[in-house]
């Protein structure tokens, strides 16, 4: 394997050179792969420009279905795109016309500014097939062009990965649109970045991008900007909130060594290992007073009361309320302060969830009951 992690586009033209056979590996977002057969680009793919198989399906050229069969048949041979045309599918014209697209759409996002660098690998062959030999040094030549064409239309380049967004008001009375950015504003949620579009719609990745730049110069797409931080400051990172037997992170936990016992976990209960590796939260057998092989915990009791026989039968593990009352962070010898409660001016009412319970206004008589008394007390005469 073979690294360059200055320019991917020159260690292409290097395997072109020298006709290696191979994959050329690039990484960064979104990155790609390019297949090369003697110097020759064969196949390019990308994540963010669909393929062979999503273009052909999604503009029912070819159903699905059998797109699918030629894959289980023929991904291992690398004679998907060979299958079918022998079984007559598709013309080689076709396929011919759908490769080359997907080729230089791929290659565009693969050679692309973003690029971190390359990687060739030896001997590897894409499962498609060598359809189309393309010249590598028109396939970096092109790929510049078409950035420099992006640049032309809309020179912000963040646009090509964001979700698209439209923009809250137009700039001017009247905006002329061709079909393509018709269906792209239909079709922008917000979440879909142009690579989903791409996909959605059965369009080259490159094109979908070109439209969105003359959106974005149109005004009617909110540019992202990009998000600043100092340097050398690593990404902010949210965290997952825990799951499972855990607990939440920012809770205080009772220190090793203190006055009050700590909890133990039920020996069959499934957090009973992880609990067992805490210096304040021993296994249930190695703490003498609470041993309880199939114990239930109660609730807590009060300091002046003792823990008094409980009509079960199982046993109980008891708490004493001053051990709850005292738990403290550890490190710490003093307790949390309370938190703050939002201040309330004098003669403010008190929230209606606080104020107690609600007083029914009286309402009037219920005349029909009134008179149904009435008749009753006339019948008794």
């Amino acid at each position: 394997m073979i690294a360059d992690t200055a320019a991917p586009g020159r260690l292409l033209r290097t395997a072109a050179a020298e006709r290696w056979t191979g994959a050329l590996v690039v990484t960064g977002r979104p990155g790609g792969t390019l297949y090369l057969t003697d110097g020759f680009v064969t196949y390019a793919e990308s994540p963010a420009a669909p393929g062979v198989g999503e273009l052909l399906t999604a503009s029912g050229r070819l159903a699905a279905r059998t797109w699918q069969a030629a894959l289980d048949l023929g991904t291992a041979q690398g004679r998907v795109g060979q299958l079918l045309l022998d079984q007559g599918h598709l013309t080689r014209g076709e396929l011919e016309l759908c490769v080359h697209g997907a080729t230089y759409d791929a290659a565009y996002f693969a050679l692309g500014p973003v690029a971190n660098g390359a990687d060739f690998v030896a001997g590897q062959a894409h499962w498609l097939g060598a359809v189309l030999w393309i010249d590598a040094g028109a396939v970096d030549h092109e790929s510049q062009r078409r950035q420099r064409l992006l640049d032309e239309i809309f020179p912000h380049p963040q646009l090509d990965s964001a979700p698209v967004t439209l923009a809250a008001r137009l700039p001017v009375e009247r905006v002329w649109l061709t079909a393509t950015q018709w269906e792209l504003i239909v079709h922008a949620d917000g979440q879909r970045t142009p690579a989903d579009l791409a996909q959605l719609l059965g369009r080259a990745g490159y094109a979908t991008v070109q439209e969105l730049r003359r959106l974005g110069a149109l005004g009617l797409l909110e540019v992202p900007q990009p998000p600043e931080r100092p340097a050398g400051r690593p990404e902010f990172v949210r965290l997952p909130p825990v799951r499972g037997a855990a607990v939440n992170a920012s809770r205080p936990i009772a220190a090793a060594g203190a006055d009050h016992p700590s909890l133990p976990a039920r020996a069959d209960h499934p957090s009973a290992a992880a609990l067992a590796d805490h210096p304040s939260a021993p296994a249930l057998a190695d703490h003498p007073s609470t041993a309880v092989p199939d114990g239930h915990l109660t609730g807590v009791v009060p300091d002046n009361q003792p823990a008094g026989p409980v009509a079960d039968d199982h046993p109980t593990v008891t708490i004493p309320a001053a051990a709850v009352r005292g738990m403290r962070p550890p490190g710490d010898g003093a307790r949390l302060p309370p938190p703050e409660l939002a201040r309330r001016e004098p003669g403010a009412r008190l929230p209606a969830e606080l104020g107690g319970p609600a007083v029914l206004e009286p309402t009037g008589a219920d005349e029909v009951l009134l008179k149904r008394i009435r008749s009753a007390l006339r019948a008794l005469r």
